[in-house]
């Protein structure tokens, strides 16, 4: 099981665009990927235009195609409502109590 972290701040006043974009462009193609398990928004309790999106993955070459096909477009559609290019990082999820990604973590 695999953890894609995504970190963005968006500009002054865009984070709900920012969010709505994620919920309604980004969660559908998430949805249909091979080994796509959930999708976690976070926004800062003290600085609400920062963002943390986490995906989970079962299988890596999932992550792989969706970089290669859907990333750099959505990252490219997401860039004018930010202040910077968002940072991608991808981690191993060692535990979880959630039951869809332990169910993952299982296949």
């Amino acid at each position: 099981m695999f953890a894609r972290i995504v970190k963005c701040q968006s500009k002054a006043g865009r984070s709900e665009q920012v969010g709505n974009k994620l919920e309604n462009d980004v969660l559908p193609i998430l949805q249909k990927q091979l080994g796509f398990v959930d999708f976690l928004t976070l926004s800062d309790k003290n600085d609400p235009e920062k963002l943390v999106c986490i995906s989970f993955w079962t299988l890596p070459e999932g992550t792989e195609q969706y970089d290669r096909q859907h990333y750099y477009s959505i990252n490219d559609t997401l860039r004018p409502l930010l202040e910077s290019p968002a940072t991608l990082e991808v981690f191993e999820v060692n535990a979880s109590t959630a039951r869809r990604i332990a169910l993952g973590r299982a296949a």
